[in-house]
């Protein structure tokens, strides 16, 4: 399983994300251009220490994540509040690519297209969205558990 990150505009965001999928073994994909530079200082404070314990890797387009998902099998989830399902409905693999809109303005229709399902996170009404950080970690958490997928934990002492 890998979490997707579609240009993100936000540095602390994309952090807490990368600290999410470090601490949960799972590998954050960051699909450029975002909204700061990736590469930066100020990126790397954001995901702190976590950055090196992620598998963190970036895609220059779109296309090209698309093309790597692709290759690996994997089916791509779209987080979306416009989804046609709850994720808590949704039957997740142990394969599935994760992925998560802009801050500002989700996912072209291009990527709507693209993606395999569409799922939602269900909230009240008249509430725009929830944090994508937040997002992510919920949509990863019930993916891992359906799937049995979270790391073993540590021995007690």
């Amino acid at each position: 399983m890998i979490l997707a990150l579609y240009c993100p505009d936000i540095a602390q965001n994309a952090g807490t994300t990368i600290r999410t999928g470090a601490c949960l073994g799972v590998p954050v994909h960051i699909i450029e251009p975002a909204g700061f530079p990736v590469a930066a200082a100020a990126f790397r404070r954001a995901g702190m220490d976590y950055l090196d314990a992620a598998g963190f890797v970036r895609h220059a387009s779109f296309d090209a994540f698309d093309a790597a998902r692709r290759a690996e099998g994997r089916r791509l989830v779209l987080f979306t509040t416009t989804g046609a399902a709850a994720y808590t409905d949704f039957a997740f693999a142990p394969t599935d690519a994760l992925l998560f809109g802009r801050e500002s303005a989700g996912v072209p229709e291009a990527v709507h297209e693209a993606a395999d399902a569409r799922v939602t996170i269900p909230m009240r009404p008249g509430l725009r969205a929830l944090n994508v950080a937040v997002s992510a970690a919920m949509g990863l958490g019930e993916a891992l558990r359906q799937t049995g997928g979270f790391p073993s934990p540590a021995p007690a002492r």
